[in-house]
Order: structure tokens, then sequence, then C-alpha cells
């Protein structure tokens, strides 16, 4: 079994939804650069925003460390 990140999936999925297409939920899980990327590109113009989210919402989203971010239970 995978370890699960320690950085919540509800506050992810939330920045996602909210602030997906300025890279806030990239930059929250540790991954600064392409959360700038994202902040620079409006976030693929909402494409890689969508993306995101729906990986996130699938728990199949990914920290800094590649740890796997998903809701407990």
């Amino acid at each position: 079994m995978s370890e699960v990140s320690e950085k919540g999936f509800v506050p992810t999925l939330l920045l996602c939804f909210f602030l997906g297409v300025l890279g806030v939920h990239r930059s929250y899980v540790g991954k600064i650069g392409t959360g700038l990327l994202m902040l620079i590109t409006f976030g693929g113009l909402g494409i890689w925003s969508l993306v995101d989210f729906i990986i996130i919402a699938c728990s199949n989203f990914k920290d800094k460390d590649g740890l796997v971010i998903k809701a407990q239970g």
C-alpha cells in the first residue's frame, strides 16, 4: 500500500476549484514551479486546471514527494 500525503484532500480540491487557474493548489502541495507556470498561463487557459481538478477528485494527484493526496477513509 502506498503512503498518503500529509496534505489534505479537501483543501487541495477546494483550492483547485476556486483558485485553480492561479495554480494555488499546486503551490499548496509543494509544486512551486508548476504553480508559477499555471499563474503565468492562467492554468493553461483553464484546461490544465480542469485536468488537475479531475485528477484530484479521482484521488490520483501527488504532492512534491510523490505521495498521493486522497480522502481518508
